[in-house]
């Protein structure tokens, strides 16, 4: 599944969100969902302070490796 714009991310769904830091590109490890305030867990629900790049509708099975 290829990755989309950050800007294009769903509201209410449960996906896998790639960040950029310190200089590193790696996706989450755990599903994520975008609300109005921001990004949360989506397991946990607990606000998750990350400023993604790239999305894709999560996975159970998706690798997690850098890309």
């Amino acid at each position: 599944m290829d990755w989309e714009s950050i800007d294009s991310a769903p509201f209410g769904h449960d996906l896998e969100v790639s960040v950029i830091e310190d200089g590193e590109v790696y996706a989450l490890v755990f599903p994520c969902r975008r609300s109005g305030e921001g990004w949360a867990n989506a397991i946990t629900r607990e606000a998750v302070p990350v400023h993604p790049t790239h999305w894709r509708y999560w996975v159970e099975s998706s690798p997690k490796i850098k890309h």
